[in-house]
C-alpha cells in the first residue's frame, strides 16, 4: 500500500473531512489533496505530527517499506506491538514488552533469554535450540551493542528489588516469594474481577505495561497467583488455569 492510500484510510477511518484532517496536523486542506492524489508526501516533522496524532508508526504511514524488529528482544513489529516513550508517542525501534514509558525493562540478556524460551518453545524450537539463537542474535541488536549508553546503571533493576521487597512483605497466604518480576502488557493479564456489589471491573489500562509474575499457589493445586504492580500500585489476585475463576485477593496503591 502507498502512503497516499495509508492517508486516506486513515481520514476515513476517523470520518474526518480533509480540511479537518488539515487542521488537526496543521497543514492545509490543499496539502492533505496532494498527499491523496500522490502529488507529495508529508515531510519528516509532518509524519511525527501524524504518528503522535492518530497513533500509527511513521513506517505504517510510508506504507511499510520495511520489517521492523524490536531492537532488545528481536521479535517482528506491528503497530499493536510498539513500545511507548515517556510522552505517549509511538517508539518504532522497541515492543511494549522491552520499552514502556521511555524505559527499557531489561538489563540482563540471560534474563529475557529465560523470559523468551517458553514462547519459542512453542514456536517448534527445542530449548537448547532458542536459547542459542538468542545468545549469537541478541549481541547483533542496537539495545545490547549500545547498552552501556542507553541502560539506566540499573535504576530500574533497583526498583524492581524494592516493589519485590514490598510484595513478599505482604505475607499473602499459599504464595510463594516474589523472585523476579517480568514485563507484562495490560491487555493480556487485564482479567475481570466480580466485586462485592456483584458488578465486574478490569483495573488495568490494555495499552499499558506492567511488572508482575505468576505463581503456582503453596496450598492449592490447580491455583496460581497473579502479581501485577508499578509505580502506583500492588495487585494480587488467583485464578485457575487460563486465568478462569479469577478472585481479586489485594489491590493496594504504593
Amino acid at each position: 500500500m502507498e502512503t497516499k492510500d495509508v492517508l486516506r484510510q486513515l481520514r476515513e477511518k476517523n470520518h474526518l473531512t480533509q480540511d479537518q484532517m488539515a487542521e488537526r496536523v496543521m497543514v492545509t486542506r490543499q496539502a492533505v489533496s496532494r498527499w491523496e492524489n500522490g502529488e507529495t508526501q508529508p515531510n519528516t516533522d509532518t509524519l511525527k505530527i501524524l504518528s503522535k496524532e492518530f497513533d500509527v508508526s511513521i513506517n505504517t504511514l510510508l506504507g511499510s517499506p520495511r520489517q521492523p524488529v524490536c531492537q532488545c528482544c528481536g521479535m517482528p513489529l506491528e503497530d499493536s506491538l510498539l513500545g511507548r516513550n515517556r510522552d505517549g508517542s509511538l517508539n518504532e525501534d522497541y515492543c511494549q514488552w522491552c520499552y514502556a514509558d521511555g524505559t527499557y525493562t531489561y538489563s540482563d540478556m540471560d534474563d529475557l533469554i529465560r523470559v523468551c524460551l517458553p514462547n519459542m518453545v512453542k514456536q517448534g524450537f527445542s530449548e537448547d535450540q532458542a536459547r542459542t539463537y538468542m545468545k549469537q542474535m541478541l549481541p547483533t541488536l542496537d539495545y545490547w551493542k549500545r547498552y552501556e549508553e542507553l541502560s539506566d546503571n540499573g535504576e530500574f533493576e533497583t526498583f524492581k528489588k524494592h516493589l519485590m521487597e514490598e510484595i513478599n512483605a505482604l505475607h499473602i497466604d499459599g504464595m510463594p516469594r516474589v523472585e523476579v518480576l517480568n514485563a507484562l502488557v495490560g491487555k493480556y493479564v487485564n482479567l475481570e474481577y466480580r466485586l462485592p456489589n456483584g458488578l465486574k471491573a478490569r483495573f488495568l489500562d490494555d495499552h499499558t505495561t506492567y511488572l508482575g509474575n505468576q505463581l503456582k499457589s503453596e496450598i492449592t493445586d490447580g491455583l496460581f497467583f497473579g502479581i501485577l504492580a508499578n509505580m502506583d500500585f500492588i495487585l494480587i489476585c488467583t485464578y485457575e488455569r487460563d486465568g478462569d475463576n479469577p478472585e481479586l485477593i489485594l489491590y493496594r496503591k504504593r
